[in-house]
């Protein structure tokens, strides 16, 4: 992969992003790792995608942000980062700049949406609340949120207010692809402009190999958005 230098955005140990490549090009493109929010997980879980990515000509920023368990994140302090590490990102204003998260990080992304051009949300977390209800992600979703903010929930948020592509396995039992499903249409019915790719027998970690056939119908929405 092209050079890449990193940018500090807090004073915490999590709150930096690694850059690669050059500003410019087709625009930056934002990643957002998954993990349920937890501290063992974290943004190198997508430098093939961030490689993948580059090449195919975009700036990208490989973002990192305060986790649950020891890491002083949650609700809102998550979200905080990923808005302060945006803003952080030196890009061209005439670019688009679309987010690319999966699982936790699809939430992430969902959320900060409003200020982008677009959002890629690769199984991502829509509902907190019945995520902690349906005991998801070994408990995570009550460590990241303790009440119900509506805020918190994407499905809470719509419409978001600008294009999204919604990836979504069928076999995936980390986030099950009913909340996919639901908030999709509930986008849609708010008024959003999202596309929806459901993939038989694909599970949760597929969607992020960038050499996988899931990636694919990824890098068409962007060449078709954003050529």
């Amino acid at each position: 992969m092209a050079s890449m230098e990193t940018l500090r955005y807090g004073s915490e140990p999590s709150q930096f992003v690694e850059l690669h490549g050059t500003p410019g090009g087709r625009g930056t493109a934002v990643l957002l790792h998954g993990g349920w929010w937890r501290a063992r997980h974290d943004l190198h879980q997508l430098d093939p995608m961030a490689a993948d990515l580059v090449a195919a000509g975009w700036y990208v920023a490989n973002l990192e942000y305060r986790r649950i368990d020891g890491d002083t994140g949650g609700w809102p302090q998550t979200l905080d980062d990923v808005l302060a590490a945006i803003a952080a990102v030196e890009r061209p204003s005439a670019l688009p700049t679309v987010a690319i998260g999966h699982s936790a990080g699809g939430h992430l992304a969902l959320l900060a949406g409003g200020s982008l051009a677009g959002v890629v949300a690769l199984a991502p977390i829509t509902d907190v609340p019945r995520a902690r209800a349906e005991e998801l992600g070994e408990g995570a979703a009550g460590l990241f949120l303790t009440g119900d903010d509506p805020a918190a929930s994407p499905i809470r948020q719509v419409p978001i207010g600008c294009p999204q592509l919604v990836v979504q396995g069928d076999a995936d039992v980390r986030v099950p692809v009913a909340h996919s499903r639901d908030y999709v249409a509930a986008a849609k019915a708010a008024g959003d402009d999202v596309d929806y790719v459901e993939l038989p027998g694909v599970d949760h970690f597929r969607l992020i190999d960038p050499a996988d056939e899931p990636w694919q119908p990824v890098r068409e929405w962007l060449d078709r958005r954003f050529s």
